[in-house]
């Protein structure tokens, strides 16, 4: 990933789409978007290697108004209870929420950044709307979790965060995200967002668990096999991210693990949690970083640029 940008020269501008076709997917590709997200992926997944979520780490005072704004949309939730439907999916309260996110939006980012940060606010403004679900069909997925990473990367850029940060990016800031939007997910019956059924990881996230899985590396007592036993993972769950998503599943599926989460099912199998790690860092640049109908609708400014790198 680039390094924090020059903001005596720098021009913000609002970002705009810039995959509108199956051949522009060679484009992003090659750009210096896609290096930063992925470089960005790969650098906090070195940071947590071996380390649990209860360990210590540095926490910025950025960081923690980043975990401020992700906490006063958890407030809104409880503020907006869920309207009384017949509805299996998509429940309408959540058009509610998320109105109070775009209306209170660039408050958040004010209240998050530095003054003299402020006329970023227009380009971060669409990474932290979209990283929380779509309010016309009411549901969530992995490129809206791509998207909160996008912002996080744009934080990076303008210097609100740096490598000293990265523990606490994921460990304190993703899983802050992360207990927030599934409570979006329960709350409001959000439908899972281009969901492969029982073929895909997981129907809402995937960050979780290739972040999650370099937190277990080298871990002495914990194989992948463990993550089998709901006991182990109750008991672990407040540790590793792995773990809590395993417990997630557990509590709102039904029925045998190996045919409601065939994959996690499967991998369980390999020897260590570095074969897991690996393999979904793979995983996420074709299923996620790679597919069409997730980048078509990504924008790109200044600090996410389409160009080629």
């Amino acid at each position: 990933m680039d390094h924090k940008i020059d903001l005596t020269k720098h021009q913000f501008k609002t970002p705009c789409k810039g995959v509108y076709h199956t051949e522009d997917m060679r484009t992003w590709e090659s750009s210096k978007a896609y290096r930063d997200i992925v470089g960005l992926m790969l650098s906090l997944n070195d940071a947590v290697k071996g380390v649990p979520l209860t360990s210590e780490c540095q926490e910025s005072d950025n960081a923690n108004k980043i975990i401020a704004l992700l906490k006063k949309l958890d407030q809104w939730i409880n503020e907006t209870p869920p309207s009384d439907q017949p509805q299996r999916f998509g429940n309408r309260a959540f058009k509610d929420w998320y109105g109070k996110l775009t209306e209170g939006s660039q408050q958040l980012l004010m209240d998050t950044l530095p003054e003299e940060l402020h006329s970023a606010i227009p380009e971060l403004h669409p990474y932290l709307t979209e990283g929380f679900g779509n309010s016309t069909r009411i549901d969530y997925g992995t490129g809206h979790e791509m998207c909160f990473l996008m912002l996080i990367c744009c934080f990076y850029k303008i210097g609100i965060l740096n490598e000293d940060d990265n523990v606490a990016v994921v460990n304190k800031i993703f899983n802050t995200y992360l207990h927030l939007v599934r409570k979006l997910q329960t709350t409001y019956n959000m439908e899972p967002a281009g969901s492969h059924g029982v073929w895909n990881l997981d129907d809402y996230q995937f960050l979780p668990f290739l972040w999650g899985s370099a937190q277990l590396i080298e871990h002495e007592r914990l194989v992948p096999k463990t993550y089998l036993n709901p006991n182990i993972v109750q008991q672990h769950a407040n540790q590793f991210m792995f773990m809590d998503s395993i417990k997630f599943i557990n509590e709102v599926k039904r029925g045998p693990f190996s045919e409601h989460s065939n994959l996690l099912w499967n991998i369980s199998n390999l020897e260590s949690w570095a074969n897991i790690n690996s393999g979904l860092i793979k995983m996420y640049k074709v299923e996620v970083l790679g597919k069409f109908p997730v980048i078509q609708h990504v924008v790109f400014g200044s600090l996410l640029e389409i160009t080629r790198a």
